[in-house]
């Protein structure tokens, strides 16, 4: 009813036409009581109706036009129908209408206007006695119509009111979530800060001692790397601890090889070989230099793996991948480009510039050690990832 309301009031206008095409043939006088087909509705009469539930189609993109059109009609039959037809129903239904759509100022003044006109035509103008109850039920159908109208407007603000409250109050606990994992969040880092500190500082000094005494007292170099020793173990153990509190019920263990690196890229890049994706690579990290930080390698690994990843995924077929890791100066540069395949243009999901979760993922690595991430579509197509990370 919400999705197509036009519809919805073609049938309600249907509907009022058919009850007010059948009230039309009933006689409110006759002697045991209402009777059916005792009378019949002048052609004139039958035109009003028609006329009054047309008009309801678009009761609610022209409300008060409506209400307008059919209390014209309504008065109109009221002064000449005779017997009288029951085309007031039209204007009921418009002055809820109105009523249901407006504030409640705008219901009294619409409702006492449209009662007392009604009405008042109907007592001085028809052909009936003023007393009639036909005219009674005029001033009865109407105010209950408005009535009616007002109690509805009011309940659909008093829900909306509470629908509003608990989309703030759901709005207010999700902030209140994020705060307090920021919270979390932060509390764990000082943990983990104050763990690593304290203990690499003793690991530092007891090693101190025990290059220093090495040759000339060794068992106090022994000593020393006994307390070397143990703050290493305490220092995992709170580690552990603390790491632990992140982890949930349900998830997989922790694995236990070493964390890859650059050192099995070539193994990464065959496993996208053998799945179909052309895959050059260049390497050149310099003879003579310092080995990669373990956190840069990982890096490095990592955003290779997810470029290749999202090239798989989202270039078209016969899509070719180059992959340059280079070192230069104080930093890495890796570089993942391919020609977008057959198709014109990246994906969707590759081309947006916010990316999902794995460009923020690449963004958040390099970041995190200094560097920057730069990705978007290449010019004639494709897609390229240009990372730097700091060594």
């Amino acid at each position: 009813m919400r999705a197509h309301p036009l519809a919805t009031d073609a049938v309600l206008a249907l509907g009022a036409l058919v009850a007010m095409v059948l009230g039309s043939f009933v006689d409110p006088h006759g002697p045991l009581g209402p009777t059916f087909r005792t009378r019949a509705p002048e052609p004139v009469s039958l035109v009003l109706m028609v006329l009054g539930a047309a008009a309801l189609v678009f009761r609610r993109r022209r409300p008060r036009s409506v209400l307008a059109v059919t209390c014209a009609l309504t008065l109109v039959e009221l002064a000449t129908g005779e017997p009288r037809a029951p085309v007031a129903m039209s204007a009921v239904i418009a002055l809820y209408t109105v009523a249901s759509r407006t504030d409640r100022p705008t219901t009294w003044r619409t409702g006492l206007l449209t009662m007392a006109g009604l009405t008042g035509v109907a007592m001085l103008a028809g052909p009936l006695p003023w007393y009639a109850q036909e005219n009674i039920g005029i001033f009865a159908w109407t105010g209950m119509a408005a009535a009616a109208g007002d109690a509805v407007r009011s309940r659909r603000a008093f829900v909306d009111a509470i629908r509003e409250r608990a989309e703030r109050a759901e709005r207010t606990r999700e902030e209140e979530a994020r705060r307090r994992v920021a919270e979390e969040r932060l509390r764990i880092a000082r943990d983990l800060h104050d763990v690593v500190a304290h203990h690499i500082a003793l690991v530092n000094v007891q090693a101190g001692v025990a290059a220093h005494v090495m040759d000339k007292r060794p068992d106090q170099a022994k000593e020393a790397l006994a307390h070397v020793r143990d703050a290493s173990r305490s220092a995992l153990n709170e580690l552990r601890a603390t790491v632990g509190l992140l982890r949930q019920s349900g998830d997989p263990e922790a694995p236990t090889e070493p964390a890859p690196g650059l050192a099995v890229l070539d193994e990464l890049l065959d496993t996208f070989r053998h799945a179909g994706l052309p895959v050059e690579a260049a390497v050149q990290l310099g003879t003579g230099t310092d080995p990669l930080p373990a956190a840069v390698d990982l890096a490095a690994y990592r955003v290779v793996q997810e470029a290749l990843t999202n090239v798989r995924k989202h270039a078209g077929p016969g899509a070719r991948a180059q992959v340059s890791v280079v070192r230069v100066g104080a930093s890495v540069e890796v570089t993942v480009l391919d020609d977008g395949g057959d198709s014109a243009d990246s994906s969707p999901a590759q081309g947006d510039p916010g990316g999902g979760h794995g460009l923020l993922g690449m963004r958040e690595r390099a970041g995190a050690l200094g560097g920057s991430c730069f990705t978007g579509p290449r010019y004639g197509g494709g897609y390229r990832v240009h990372a730097i990370l700091p060594v």
